[in-house]
């Protein structure tokens, strides 16, 4: 599930337009999943959304999900996003459209986590978690009743503190976050990203 619908008020710009190795992010994200091995690709789209669909529409495996709520915040688009998951998928990595990873980063994660065969998967570079976790299919109706007033999937991931593996894995891509203009500018200049935070 790729989140996409957000207003990107602090980057000041719509994220998933800017450009990132030749194309745009929510291009890039689209193509890396795919070039991972992800069979279904949920994109959830809100904001602007009739500039980002033709973008990704058409696409191989590619499902949108649009996402009225989204001023709402980022429990709504989790929300969207996994009750339009196929019913046969059994697991669902959860990325957002700000954080560009490379295929080999995807694929990395998402073999930690049919290797391991915990409920959730949070990746980690150099003990600092990163992002994207993979949850498994058990925890789908949970996900689907998350709320902003409840601390969302921080809240998720507490209550199942004990399901968590944490998989080492070598991609310092894992912490890129482009949140802010001097964080794209610092990440496009090839600037390290200090691991300074990281939530679910």
């Amino acid at each position: 599930v790729l989140l996409a619908a957000g207003l990107s008020s602090r980057m000041g710009k719509l994220k998933a337009l800017l450009f990132w190795q030749g194309k745009t992010l929510i291009e890039h994200q689209v193509d890396a999943l795919h070039e991972a091995g992800v069979d279904e690709i949920v994109v959830v789209v809100g904001h602007e959304a009739d500039r980002l669909r033709p973008l990704v529409e058409g696409k191989p495996g590619v499902r949108i999900a649009l996402n009225p709520l989204y001023r709402e915040g980022k429990t709504t688009s989790i929300r969207a996003g996994v009750s339009t998951v196929s019913p046969d998928v059994d697991c669902l990595l959860l990325i957002v459209v700000d954080q560009p990873r490379s295929a080999a980063t995807f694929r990395a994660v998402l073999e930690a986590h049919a290797k391991s065969g915990a409920v959730i998967t949070k990746p980690c570079y150099r003990g600092a978690g990163g992002h994207p976790p993979v949850f498994s299919r058990s925890l789908f109706d949970e996900m689907k009743a998350l709320r902003e007033e409840s601390h969302g999937l921080k809240d998720l991931m507490c209550r199942h503190e004990g399901d968590v593996q944490r998989a080492e894995i070598d991609a310092p891509d894992l912490l890129l976050d482009l949140n802010r203009p001097e964080e794209y500018e610092a990440a496009n200049s090839g600037l390290t990203i200090s691991p300074n935070k990281k939530g679910p």
